[in-house]
């Protein structure tokens, strides 16, 4: 058996989540590794043989998407280039984070495309949903990387197509402390904006990961570094608590260490406004912007000895049993998808 196995490169998550998943796919079948997009900042340590451009999105530095530089670094005559050259005939079945070259290759070639990643949780009717609806974002939700099959990742299990977080090993078998900083990793945010709001909150150590600085710098009682797999780890497992985007790792990741956890979803990305919902009925306090104007809400949280108790168990191995058992059932769609853009239900 031959599988693809198709990574969105826009972010750290899926590269992360890539990282133990592919063992385990290794150990079932032939498995190829494609990667399309920029912006992680961790490497897969396994042969990739596609490196595609794909599309991204680009991070501004004012808490959003920089949909200028995205659109520049956009060329949709390449990325249709890349769909029809991509041979994804050659594979039993492709397996796909939230990646738009090979979902779509895979929907004109009519190739099972299973979707494995935390965007195709948000399409569940049982996930929480933000108050106001983005129509634009709802689309890119649905479009960006169609399937004919998912299986979901979430902070819950809000339906049995969805499962919990993958807490990669080096969270889970890393010691824990509380140092008392607190670690922010806000990648849309330029440090500048964010030293003047925390240096506010002058009781506590900051610890800020920027994607927008190659040196080292201390001021006051902030320390901004560069974006590091280790430092960033070392400071994740000593912190009291995290203060990042609304994405999906980095809060599981918090969650499942039990250090105190606030979040900042960017306005523009609707997958964000999702994540934050969905937090937000946990008890997660979430703030809209980084600003002069939010300055006590945070001080309030860091005052505050609030924090979620929570158990991320390690299921990834049953997840992958579970897609190679339905595809030897011949439960996966083989040749047909049901519509275009829909998401097929279980049935079990």
């Amino acid at each position: 058996m031959k599988v693809l196995y198709a990574i969105q490169g826009t972010g750290n998550g899926h590269v992360s989540r890539a990282r133990e998943i592919i063992p385990l796919l290794q150990r079932r079948c032939e498995t190829d590794i494609l990667i399309s997009g920029c912006q992680a900042d961790l490497d897969v340590p396994f042969p990739v043989k596609y490196r595609l451009e794909g599309l991204s999105f680009i991070f501004g530095k004012k808490g959003g998407i920089d949909y200028r530089k995205t659109y520049k670094k956009a060329n949709v005559r390449r990325l249709i280039g890349e769909i029809r050259e991509l041979p994804v005939t050659d594979y039993d079945f492709v397996i796909n984070d939230f990646e738009p070259v090979s979902a779509w290759a895979c929907y004109r070639k009519k190739i099972p495309c299973i979707s494995l990643s935390h965007q195709s949780s948000l399409l569940d009717k049982n996930t929480p949903r933000p108050v106001h609806k983005d129509p634009i974002g709802s689309f890119l939700l649905k479009n960006y990387a169609p399937s004919s099959y998912y299986l979901g990742f979430h902070f819950s299990r809000y339906s049995n197509q969805i499962y919990t977080p993958v807490i990669r090993k080096e969270i889970r078998e890393g010691v824990r402390s509380d140092k008392g900083h607190y670690v922010v990793y806000l990648p849309a945010y330029d440090e500048k904006a964010l030293i003047k709001v925390l240096r506010k909150i002058s009781d506590v150590d900051w610890h800020i990961f920027s994607k927008h600085t190659q040196v080292a710098v201390e001021v006051n009682n902030i320390q901004v570094k560069p974006v590091s797999e280790q430092a960033f780890l070392d400071s994740l497992l000593s912190c009291k608590g995290v203060l990042c985007g609304a994405g999906f790792e980095t809060p599981a990741e918090a969650l499942y260490l039990g250090k105190k956890l606030m979040v900042v979803p960017m306005p523009d990305q609707y997958e964000q406004q999702y994540n934050a919902a969905a937090l937000k009925t946990m008890g997660v306090p979430v703030i809209r912007k980084v600003r002069m104007s939010q300055t006590e809400k945070i001080a309030e949280w860091v005052g505050s000895d609030f924090k979620i108790e929570i158990t991320y168990p390690d299921v990834t191995d049953r997840i992958i049993n579970r897609i190679f058992e339905m595809y030897v059932e011949g439960e996966l769609p083989k040749g047909k998808w049901k519509e275009k853009f829909r998401m097929r239900p279980e049935n079990k």
